[in-house]
C-alpha cells in the first residue's frame, strides 16, 4: 500500500491506477477514498504555501499541475523532467551548469549518472533509451562539450533515438563576442550540432525554460524520434522566483499512431500476393513500433523472404528464422551482398518495413534496385523514403499499425486457399535457400576450428554457448561474428543492439546505459580491440554506479574493417604488405588493467577452454551485481592480415641531447 502511495503522489500512476491497485490489496473503493482524500488536501496545502516560501525551501509542484510552480530556472527545469517521466540524469557537469546541477542535487526519483566524457554520456543516454523505450535526458558541458559529444550524436541522429541533450551557454552576443568556452565571434552554441539533432534551441529567459523542457521531450519521442539540443544561458539556471508551469507528460507527449491510407495499403497487400519474387527489407523502425510479431506473422502469411538492412541497430526479425536470409547490400548484378544467390533469380518486389532507402558510400556500379523492381516502403519516415531509389507504394504511417491493415486487407481479399498455396510454395524456396546458406556458413566455422589465436567464429560460438538465452548483445565489433546466436524480440532470443551511424565510442557507454534501462536482463558489451580506446573511461561509471555489465573485448590487435579497405585498395599497401596505422601491438594494450585502473575486474583469455571459463566467471561477477572484463586474443583474417608492419619511428633516436 506504501508503494501505491508514494506512486500515485510521484505521478507514477493515475488515481484510477491506484483504486485498482488498492482493490488487488483487499481493499475497497471507500476505503481507497478515504486513504486517498487526506494526502490529496495536504499535497494541495503544501503548494498553495510554497510561493510565500524562499526558493530555498524547495520548490513546490501541484499533484494536478494546474498552478504555476515558483523556483529557480534549474528548479524549472529539474520539476519539469521528472514529469516528464524521466528516471536518470547523465552528465558530464561543467561550471555553466551549476545552476541545473543544484535542482539536481537532491531531486527524488531522477537518479545522477555521471561519465568522464560527453561521448560516453550520450551513448549511455542511447542505450538506456533503446532498451527501456523511454526518452533520455543528458547534459554536457557548454560548447566544447558539446563538440566532444559530436561523435555519438551522429550515432543518435542516425537511429533517431530519443534524447534531450542539454548545455550551459556562454552567449557571446551578451559582453564580448570572444567569450571563454563559447561558440567563435559570429556563430552561435547551437549550431555546432545542429545537423544531428532535429532541432536546437538557446534559452536565456528563465521563465521559458520549462516551456522548452516540455517541447524538447515532445520533439524527441514523437516518431520518427531523434535528439533534440537545448543550450541555457547560466543566468537563466541561477534566477530566483521564477514562475512557470510545470506540465505531466500526459498533457504535452504524443502517444497516438498515426494509421496508413486505406486504399494505399489494399494497393500494397495486392502488389504482395501477385508479385512472382518479393523480399521484404526489414528495419530499425520496427523494433521501435514494437512491430516484430507482426512481420514474422506478415512473412508466415505470405511466405516473404526476410533480410536486414546493410546497417542497422536491431534484428528485427528473429535470424534463425527459416525466412531470414541475413544482410542485404543491394538487388543489383555487381553489388556485393551476402543474398547474391538469391538475388540472381531476380527480385519484382522489394518491400522496406521500417528501413531507410539503399545508398551511401561509394556510387554502386549498377543500380542496388533494378529500376524495373517495383518498390513499396512501409514507415512513419516519409523523409527518408525514396531518398535514392524508386518508390511505388507508399503506406505512410506507424508500422505496427500498417502491418495489422495488410494482414487484415491480405484476409478479407484473396481467399484463403490461394493465400496459403502462395505462401506454401514461396517458403519452400525460402527455407532451401536459407537451410544451404546457414549449412555453408556452419561448414566454414568448423574449418576455423582450434586456430591459436581463436577464430572469431569459435570465439564467437564459445560466447553464444555462456550468455543467456535472453541476453542483450550490444555490438561494436564489425568483425565479430555472431552466427550462432538467437537474435530476435521473444522471450527465448537475444536482442541485438548496435548503431547503423558507426562512430566509434559507443559501445561501452551503450551498454552501461542498456543494462540502466533493463537492469534485470543480462547485458554484453561485445567490443572490438580500437573501440574500446574510444570509450574507456565509460569502466568508472560501470563500477562507481555498480552496472554490471559484461565487457567482452575481442582483441586481433589490428583496426581490421579498416585494413580490409587498404587491402581492397590493391595499392601500395597491399603490394608491400605495409598497412598504414593498422597494427595495434607494439605496445600491446592490457584491457584488463586498464579495466582495473578504473575499478572493473577482469581477466585475460588466449585459449578455447580458457575463454568458456572465463565468461562463466565474468558471468558470475555480473549476477552478483560487479562489472567484469573478458579479453579474448583472436585472430585476423582477411587480406592483410598476416602484417603486423609498424612504421618504427622513435623521436628518442632523433635527439641530439638525451633531455
Amino acid at each position: 500500500m506504501r508503494d501505491l502511495v508514494l506512486r500515485y503522489l510521484d505521478k507514477g500512476i493515475s488515481r484510477r491506477d491506484f483504486f485498482d491497485g488498492m482493490g488487488r490489496l483487499g481493499f475497497s473503493a471507500v476505503a481507497a477514498e478515504a486513504i486517498l482524500k487526506p494526502l490529496e488536501a495536504s499535497e494541495n496545502a503544501a503548494y498553495e504555501n510554497a510561493a510565500s516560501e524562499s526558493p530555498e525551501a524547495g520548490p513546490e509542484l501541484s499533484p494536478a499541475g494546474n498552478a504555476p510552480m515558483v523556483g529557480t530556472g534549474g528548479d524549472l527545469i529539474a520539476a519539469q523532467v521528472k514529469a516528464a517521466g524521466a528516471e536518470y540524469f547523465f552528465s558530464n557537469p561543467g561550471s555553466l551548469e551549476v545552476g541545473l546541477f543544484d535542482a539536481f542535487a537532491d531531486l527524488p526519483d531522477v537518479q545522477h549518472i555521471m561519465g568522464l566524457h560527453e561521448g560516453i554520456v550520450i551513448s549511455m543516454a542511447d542505450g538506456y533509451n533503446k532498451t527501456s523505450g523511454k526518452p533520455a535526458f543528458v547534459n554536457v558541458h557548454a560548447i566544447v562539450g558539446s563538440a566532444q559529444a559530436a561523435g555519438q550524436m551522429y550515432n543518435v541522429s542516425r537511429d533517431g533515438s530519443a534524447i534531450v541533450v542539454t548545455a550551459g551557454l556562454s552567449d557571446p552576443e551578451v559582453w564580448t563576442d570572444d567569450a571563454s568556452l563559447a561558440a567563435r565571434p559570429g556563430f552561435n552554441q547551437k549550431e555546432v550540432n545542429r545537423q544531428f539533432t532535429k532541432i536546437s534551441w538557446e534559452a536565456r529567459r528563465p521563465e521559458s525554460l520549462a516551456l522548452m523542457v516540455r517541447r524538447a521531450f515532445k520533439v524527441a519521442a514523437t516518431e520518427p524520434g531523434g535528439p533534440v539540443y537545448l543550450a541555457l544561458a547560466p543566468s537563466a539556471l541561477t534566477a530566483k522566483n521564477v514562475s512557470a508551469q510545470i506540465l505531466p507528460a500526459e498533457r504535452f507527449m504524443i502517444r497516438g499512431r498515426v494509421r496508413p491510407e486505406r486504399a494505399a495499403v489494399e494497393e500494397a497487400a495486392r502488389m504482395m500476393v501477385e508479385a512472382k519474387r518479393p523480399m521484404m527489407v526489414v528495419g530499425d523502425e520496427v523494433w521501435r513500433s514494437g512491430a516484430q510479431a507482426e512481420v514474422v506473422a506478415l512473412s508466415e502469411k505470405l511466405g516473404l523472404p526476410a533480410a536486414a538492412g546493410p546497417f542497422h541497430a536491431f534484428h528485427s526479425f528473429p535470424t534463425q528464422h527459416p525466412h531470414y536470409t541475413q544482410a542485404v547490400v543491394g538487388a543489383g548484378p555487381g553489388n556485393a551482398h551476402t543474398n547474391a544467390e538469391y538475388m540472381k533469380k531476380g527480385v519484382d518486389l522489394m518491400i522496406f518495413v521500417g528501413a531507410r532507402d539503399f545508398g551511401g558510400g561509394n556510387i554502386p556500379q549498377t543500380p542496388q534496385i533494378p529500376v524495373e523492381t517495383r518498390v513499396i516502403r512501409i514507415s512513419m519516415d516519409t523523409d527518408s523514403m525514396g531518398r535514392g531509389y524508386q518508390t511505388d507504394v507508399a503506406v505512410a504511417g506507424d508500422v505496427k499499425d500498417a502491418l495489422a491493415d495488410l494482414i487484415a486487407a491480405i484476409d478479407s481479399g484473396f481467399p484463403r486457399d490461394k493465400i496459403k498455396s502462395l505462401a506454401e510454395a514461396r517458403s519452400t524456396e525460402i527455407r532451401t535457400f536459407t537451410t544451404a546458406q546457414r549449412a555453408g556458413i556452419a561448414e566454414s566455422a568448423r574449418g576455423n576450428r582450434g586456430q591459436h589465436p581463436m577464430h572469431a567464429d569459435e570465439a564467437g560460438e564459445i560466447l553464444a554457448k555462456v550468455v543467456d538465452e535472453n541476453a542483450i548483445i550490444v555490438s561494436e565489433d564489425l568483425t565479430a561474428r555472431y552466427d550462432t546466436f538467437h537474435f530476435g524480440y521473444r522471450e527465448n532470443e537475444q536482442m541485438y543492439l548496435s548503431n547503423s551511424g558507426v562512430s566509434l565510442g559507443w559501445g561501452i557507454g551503450a551498454a552501461t546505459g542498456a543494462k540502466i534501462g533493463a537492469p534485470d536482463r543480462q547485458v554484453i558489451c561485445s567490443i572490438g580491440d580500437g573501440s574500446v580506446m574510444f570509450s574507456a573511461p565509460g569502466f568508472w561509471t560501470q563500477a562507481r554506479y555498480e552496472v554490471p555489465v559484461l565487457t567482452v573485448v575481442w582483441n586481433n590487435h589490428c583496426y581490421q574493417t579498416v585494413r580490409s579497405a587498404q587491402y581492397g585498395l590493391n595499392g601500395r599497401m597491399a603490394k608491400s604488405g605495409h598497412y598504414l596505422g593498422m597494427y595495434l601491438g607494439n605496445p600491446d594494450i592490457n584491457f584488463v588493467e586498464l579495466a582495473g585502473s578504473q575499478g572493473v575486474k577482469g581477466e585475460r583469455a588466449d585459449s578455447q577452454d580458457k575463454l568458456e571459463a572465463a565468461l562463466k566467471r565474468g558471468v558470475a561477477a555480473t549476477r552478483a551485481g560487479k562489472p567484469y572484463l573478458v579479453e579474448v586474443e583472436v585472430a585476423r583474417y582477411g587480406g592483410g592480415a598476416e602484417s603486423t608492419w609498424t612504421d618504427g619511428f622513435s623521436l628518442a633516436a632523433k635527439r641530439k641531447r638525451s633531455v
